[in-house]
């Protein structure tokens, strides 16, 4: 694949953890600008080259990086703007919930045992008590004086850990006008309790959320589709399971179709990158239904990104030291008859790149962050491509950490693809660089990186956010 080479431009600084990234015009307003989501529950936007408050829910959201040395999945994931905004005013926020912080569903870390079946059929048991927070989707409009208020609740989900809860979970599909919420498989690691295999459990799933109807009033705190109220499971459709942890869903349209896009974050070995264009979302009531009948849903066209049997391409594995040799490595198979049962049900990859890649054009990631199209002419060669970030880049002899813009183009015969790192120009000196968000515009001719000096939520303002130009 081509070289590609771009430049960072530095849009502003010195912000917490900006987990979206996405453009609208405001009520009355002519101009198209950028909003930035921050991970502690601030949204800005760039008005006339200043940062003004949008909304502050910081009150709101749980107490982060307290219980994870600094470390935290939690806090405000997810901001979408309706399609008729400018002239409603209505938006959509997704986020971890203050005052929920509960135990976790096991009381120590996880990972499978082949030898001991008990491992590999855990039950989440006691879910009302032993979980680790709520989060909840909520509907807001842009009142007439420019204050934002809360009008309803549509979900509040209970999540077993702290951590794949997603993260720019939250966008409008211009196919179908719905909300689309994609959620992560509830954490920990290897997806303990397969919930996102399980179809009635509302982890690891992408939904569609038909917010027209209007009936979301006070809704419980649930784990799984069947809990819900009836008025609540007929606003929801289900278009994929198999999902680990992804960063949103992103739309390119070409002629009178859309290719979706969905990055889904690996576990030990590999990062994959899926499209697919035709899919038949499966309304909830019928997968309730199903499974009151104990049969099978019809899921023709149904997507299966295949995790927790298969981590991208991958059989998902386990990853031991040989005691013989502690230069290699010992991989073994985690849930064989998981991989075997739903090996010819799963979509495969668009790209995947690794966490060790020996390769001198290629790079070792350690999770992605973000997957946009990329629609523009001011970077020719990327026109119609896919672009994605991780992270960081995985190589111990590079200090500081600097994270990775990458991409690839679906091929006409709709076959896997390869990937090509783009170089970017901006010195970060000596300060590290974790690439933690990628957005764009609405018409897709911009891009927008969001970059943090640390891992740590609470390591405070050191995020930047640029736009990626030729």
């Amino acid at each position: 694949m081509k070289k590609v080479k771009v430049s960072l431009r530095p849009i502003v600084s010195k912000i917490n953890l900006p987990t979206v990234l996405k453009t609208t015009a405001l009520p009355g307003d002519s101009i198209e600008r950028l909003f930035i989501a921050t991970q502690v529950g601030k949204i800005f936007y760039i008005g006339n080259g200043v940062v003004r408050t949008f909304l502050d829910i910081s009150p709101r959201i749980i107490k982060l990086g307290v219980s994870s040395g600094g470390y935290d999945e939690r806090g405000l994931l997810g901001l979408a703007f309706h399609p008729e905004f400018y002239y409603n005013g209505l938006f959509y926020v997704h986020y971890s919930v203050a005052g929920t912080q509960g135990p976790g569903a096991l009381p120590e870390p996880f990972k499978p045992n082949p030898c001991d079946p008990r491992t590999l059929n855990l039950m989440w048991i006691n879910r009302e008590t032993q979980y680790d927070h709520i989060d909840t989707i909520e509907e807001w409009i842009l009142q007439s004086n420019g204050q934002p208020q809360q009008r309803r609740t549509l979900l509040n989900l209970r999540r077993p850990f702290l951590n794949h809860n997603g993260v720019n979970s939250l966008n409008f599909s211009p196919e179908t006008g719905k909300l689309v919420l994609t959620t992560g498989d509830g954490g920990s690691g290897y997806d303990p309790f397969n919930l996102s295999q399980d179809d009635m459990e509302i982890s690891g799933k992408i939904i569609e959320i038909d917010v027209v109807k209007n009936t979301f009033i006070n809704p419980p705190v649930v784990t799984r589709f069947n809990e819900l109220p009836a008025p609540i499971q007929e606003t929801l459709t289900v278009i994929a399971k198999g999902v680990r942890n992804i960063s949103g869903i992103s739309f390119q349209r070409f002629h009178n179709q859309y290719t979706k896009y969905v990055g889904n974050v690996g576990q030990d070995l590999v990062e994959s990158i899926f499209s697919f264009v035709h899919y038949k979302p499966i309304p909830v009531p019928q997968l309730i239904q199903a499974s009151l009948m104990n049969t099978e849903p019809d899921q023709e066209g149904f997507i299966n990104f295949g995790w927790r049997g298969w981590e991208g391409d991958f059989p998902t594995s386990i990853i031991g030291g040989c005691s013989a040799n502690p230069a290699l490595d010992e991989k073994k198979i985690a849930y064989y008859n998981e991989a075997v049962k739903t090996s010819a049900k799963r979509l495969q990859p668009l790209t995947s790149y690794f966490h060790k890649d020996p390769a001198p054009d290629k790079f070792g990631g350690t999770a992605l962050t973000g997957v946009q199209p990329y629609m523009g002419n001011g970077i020719p060669d990327l026109k119609g491509s896919v672009v994605f970030t991780d992270l960081a880049r995985h190589e111990q002899s590079h200090s500081p950490v600097k994270g990775v813009l990458a991409y690839t183009r679906v091929k006409t015969d709709c076959r896997p693809n390869d990937y090509s790192v783009i170089e970017t120009d901006y010195n970060f000196g000596s300060q590290s660089a974790y690439y933690v968000s990628l957005g764009a515009n609405l018409e897709q001719t911009r891009l927008y990186l969001g970059v943090y000096g640390s891992m740590k939520v609470n390591d405070y303002n050191q995020g930047t956010v640029f736009e990626v130009v030729p």
